[in-house]
């Protein structure tokens, strides 16, 4: 069954981890803007000319250049897609509603995964990743076995985000609350939302989106 997802959640909630276990467990594609927006930069096509051009002046993408990408997406269908960073505002929300709509597809759930700030911001200052294979790691709650070493891929390159700091956390939520979160009560209308506790351990968040999926779980 081929299952749209939206995943909600500010900076830091594990939207990245989660989307990559759904690839893993379900097959599905996770459509991560960033991702987008990098291939794009260095396929030559002439979408990729857009975004470079726009990039190199130091401009951000605009929506129609980000829906497009997402067209060229969902034209080579599979099992179903993970929306991880966009839509990011109500006019996204409803520039994709209408793409799906043109595709013939549906969004089935959206899920936000809800976090305590203060805890999040815990999480987030002793976060670090592997640069080779992406795998996330933390000082206190998931250190590497061997310091300075990566326990699945065995790299060396393990790198915390310039940004991964309190000050410019703070920073990133408050444009998250700012812009983002009218999309919870816009798809609470639309009874797509599930929320799930972003703050739990990573197999009962898992277990707790396989839930909304598979329609087991409760409704927001």
């Amino acid at each position: 069954m081929t299952i749209n997802i939206i995943l909600l959640g500010p900076p830091g909630a594990g939207k990245g981890t989660q989307a990559r276990r759904l690839v893993e467990d379900r097959g599905m594609v996770q459509l991560s803007t960033g991702d987008m927006l990098r291939a794009a930069r260095s396929s030559g096509t002439e979408m990729g000319k857009r975004v470079a051009e726009v990039m190199d002046r130091g401009q951000l993408v605009t929506d129609e250049i980000v829906i497009g990408l997402i067209r060229e997406q969902l034209a080579g269908g599979g099992a179903g897609f993970i929306f991880d960073g966009f839509p990011r505002t109500l006019g996204q929300a409803d520039a994709l509603g209408q793409l799906l709509s043109e595709t013939g597809m549906s969004l089935d759930a959206v899920i936000e995964m809800q976090v305590d700030d203060e805890a999040l911001v815990r999480r987030i200052t002793g976060r670090f990743t592997c640069g080779n294979c992406g795998e996330v790691y933390h000082d206190q709650t998931k250190p590497t076995a061997v310091a300075g070493v990566c326990d699945v891929c065995g790299s060396t390159d393990l790198k915390r985000r310039a940004d991964d700091n309190e000050d410019s956390l703070k920073t990133r939520l408050l444009e998250y609350y700012k812009k983002t979160s009218p999309l919870i009560g816009y798809y609470y209308a639309k009874d797509k939302l599930t929320q799930v506790d972003g703050l739990a351990e990573m197999d009962e968040v898992s277990a707790q989106i396989a839930a909304a999926l598979d329609g087991t779980g409760p409704k927001a």
